[in-house]
């Protein structure tokens, strides 16, 4: 079983950064590829970045490349998001979730583990 607890959303003007973190329970987070998704209201979730267990691969949705960064601190069971250059889009809530071997996805269905999110504000 894996926890894991969202934190850094907030209220930002565009063209601002936060960097959000995701902390999880257990012994074998590197075990685990991790990913970022969003949903803002009325929309399905979709998939922002991810990283494998080792954190040597990334994946980004075309709207982050070049803005947002994914990466992780096996030996503090973390996982990061810097959001920089954000736009009013961007408004969302955040949820990082674990996947079990390692290997990054971009499908939510393939993740085991769910945060409960942190909520992001852009404003224009």
């Amino acid at each position: 079983q894996v926890q894991l607890v969202e934190s850094g959303g907030g209220l930002v003007q565009a063209g601002g950064s936060l960097r959000l973190s995701c902390a999880a329970s257990g012994r074998t987070f590197s075990s685990y590829a991790m990913g970022w998704f969003r949903q803002a209201p009325g929309k399905e979730r979709e998939f922002v970045a991810a990283i494998s267990g080792n954190g040597r691969m990334t994946y980004y949705a075309n709207s982050a490349k070049g803005r947002f960064t994914i990466s992780r601190d096996n030996a503090l069971n973390t996982v990061y998001l810097q959001m920089n250059s954000l736009k009013p889009e961007d408004t969302a809530v955040y949820y990082c979730a674990a996947e079990f071997g390692g290997v990054p996805n971009t499908n939510p269905y393939e993740y085991e583990y769910w945060g409960q999110g942190t909520q992001v504000t852009v404003s224009s």
